[in-house]
């Protein structure tokens, strides 16, 4: 299927969505970038690549910020608006939409789903904590997100390795795929026991593993 470019204006500027449609779509998967790059994140290209094949249409998202060519992105306030403004245009399919992103991205889908309606949250590469201050911990962002959620994170994330996360409770229900040797932009080094694209191929098969599993 052929993508196509859609800008949508928000109270924090104009947004942008790239979509990536499945030939017989059965939900929508809304994926933003975080706040060091753009859509072209390894991980937000892969998942574009491989679910329209599982009837997954993937909506990548560039927030305002972005769009404007802008090099610092804006706080959270900001983040979660520009999110919420276009939110109408991710759900114009009317298809169940799931919310997701990458480090950024993923804090601002986990504090924005129940509010939107979202059918889950997927976080890439959650950023639990800053590097070095593990007491800074964002748990609670993904734990209160009140949608089931997965969490893909890599071995080696100096933003919260996979054994940092909390243990998920009855009410905040979490799962968590570590991506083996992977850094917080998946990559893996060349010496490692797996390939680069071993590594992607990881976070696409438990991303369409666990949307077919989502009850919609």
């Amino acid at each position: 299927m052929t993508t196509c470019t859609e800008s949508v204006d928000t109270t924090a500027g104009e947004a942008r969505i790239t979509w990536h449609p499945a030939p017989r779509p059965r939900l929508v998967l809304a994926v933003s970038h975080g706040a060091g790059g753009g859509i072209e994140a390894r991980d937000l290209q892969a998942l574009a690549a491989a679910l329209p094949a599982r009837g997954i249409t993937v909506a990548l998202v560039e927030q305002p910020w972005r769009v404007a060519g802008k090099k610092v992105a804006a706080a959270p306030k900001v983040l979660d608006e520009g999110w919420r403004g276009l939110w109408p245009a991710l759900t114009g399919p009317g298809l169940p939409v799931v919310a997701g992103g990458r480090s950024a991205g993923a804090r601002v889908a986990c504090r924005t789903a129940a509010g939107l309606g979202a059918a889950g949250v997927l976080a890439l590469a959650f950023p639990l904590h800053p590097p070095g201050r593990p007491e800074k911990s964002r748990a609670g962002e993904l734990t209160g997100a009140g949608r089931p959620a997965l969490v893909v994170q890599g071995g080696r994330d100096p933003f919260g390795r996979p054994g940092e996360f909390p243990p998920p409770g009855a009410q905040d229900p979490y799962e968590l795929v570590e991506v083996a040797y992977a850094d917080h932009g998946f990559a893996v080094p060349k010496k490692a026991d797996t390939t680069q694209e071993e590594a992607l191929r990881t976070i696409t098969d438990a991303v369409g593993e666990w949307l077919a599993r989502l009850p919609l």
